[in-house]
């Protein structure tokens, strides 16, 4: 850790190599430029008589004196306070030349000024600085690169949750007309027989659990952003949590004929939110589930690693692309986007394992292939 802070703080000393170098050069011939200058007026008011002459014409052609008067004038006015006039004339110079200096100086202040200004510019032209500047003007095209790139993560967001919105709403009719249609049926036919009332009572039932998951998945939407992780930890028994998580899918899995391997030693206690935990495992077997083949067997797996414990969700299914591996966590993200109404959902499972993870300083990824998809969770046991 030393040797890298040790490296870092070299890298900042080296970026103002340049910029010191030419301050350093250019201050350098500023003083000698002023030191000569000091030298040759100082040489110039005492010593050169071509400006006492100048100045006694100038009096007798004026005021139109004699060369007495003239001169016992300039003597009175000038010879006599050479030393101060000598004094003024070189402060003044040397103001003219601090103030020159001050400006070359600040136009670096300004080029950095204008660099800012272009960060909140959508505009594709890099941001240019003098040469001398070329670590600054890296630091502020990266700084301009990442704003473009989180704009357009938050829009691209912005527009799933959209979109995700308005499927949701469409959606919402399609169980709502039936609940109303079977409803109405059952109201009106009051004679209907006991089978045929019991077959449209369970479809009415079927399709209300469906709207309530519906507009549940409209909360998770609201409810994403304004949420803060607050973690209760407690020792928590993986095996056991794992076993009743896979007993809880046994109706859907049983319905697609798939099983759930749970293979955790007995006795390995992780220290996290229980509750918090089990959303995370059950976000990712519901999406195992979801996107397996038929009759396959999907592997929950954990071991203890280092000071690490690593959970592993593996199902046999098509393969996710690699191109979207990177944004499957991201809140509003659907894999299938033909939307499947009675799989999809409103694309916050994975976001939220995720969050979650990290607020346990742990760590989610996935990988896929050809044979199966992976997800691996590792959290600090």
């Amino acid at each position: 850790m030393a040797i890298k802070l040790k490296s870092e703080t070299d890298k900042r000393k080296n970026d103002y190599i340049k910029l010191k170098r030419k301050v350093f050069f250019q201050m350098l011939l500023i003083i000698f430029t002023a030191v000569a200058t000091v030298i040759f007026l100082r040489f110039i008011i005492q010593k050169n008589f071509s400006i006492s002459d100048s100045i006694v014409r100038f009096f007798k052609n004026t005021f139109l004196l004699n060369d007495n008067d003239a001169v016992k004038i300039y003597r009175y006015a000038f010879l006599n306070n050479m030393s101060v006039i000598t004094f003024f004339v070189i402060l003044i110079f040397l103001v003219i030349l601090l103030k020159f200096t001050i400006s070359w100086f600040t136009k670096y202040f300004d080029e950095i000024s204008a660099g800012m200004d272009k960060l909140s510019e959508e505009s594709d032209d890099e941001i240019t600085l003098s040469p001398e500047l070329d670590f600054m003007e890296n630091k502020l095209n990266q700084i301009k690169s990442n704003l473009e790139k989180q704009k357009k993560a938050a829009l691209d967001a912005e527009q799933r949750k959209n979109d995700l919105v308005v499927y949701l709403a469409h959606d919402i009719k399609t169980p709502l007309t039936s609940v109303i249609g079977y409803l109405s049926l059952l109201d009106e036919a009051s004679d209907m027989p006991p089978e045929q009332k019991a077959k449209y009572v369970g479809i009415t039932l079927e399709k209300a659990y469906r709207l309530e998951e519906l507009i549940n998945e409209f909360f998770e939407i609201t409810r994403f952003n304004l949420q803060t992780i607050i973690l209760n930890k407690e020792k928590i028994n993986l095996l056991f949590m794992l076993q009743q998580l896979a007993d809880e899918f046994y109706p859907m899995l049983t319905a697609q004929e798939k099983k759930v391997s749970v293979n955790v030693p007995d006795g390995l206690v992780l220290l996290g939110d229980a509750d918090k935990l089990a959303r995370v495992f059950n976000n990712i077997l519901k999406n195992a589930i979801a996107y397996s083949y038929e009759n396959s067997i999907i592997d929950i797996s954990a071991k203890q690693q280092q000071k690490n414990i690593v959970i592993t969700f593996i199902n046999q299914g098509n393969p996710i692309p690699q191109g979207k591996l990177d944004t499957i966590f991201e809140k509003f993200y659907r894999l299938d986007s033909a939307r499947s109404t009675n799989t999809g959902g409103a694309g916050l499972g994975l976001a939220i394992a995720q969050e979650i993870v990290k607020a346990h300083n742990g760590t989610i990824s996935v990988e896929s292939n050809l044979e199966n998809t992976t997800f691996t969770i590792s959290i600090p046991s």
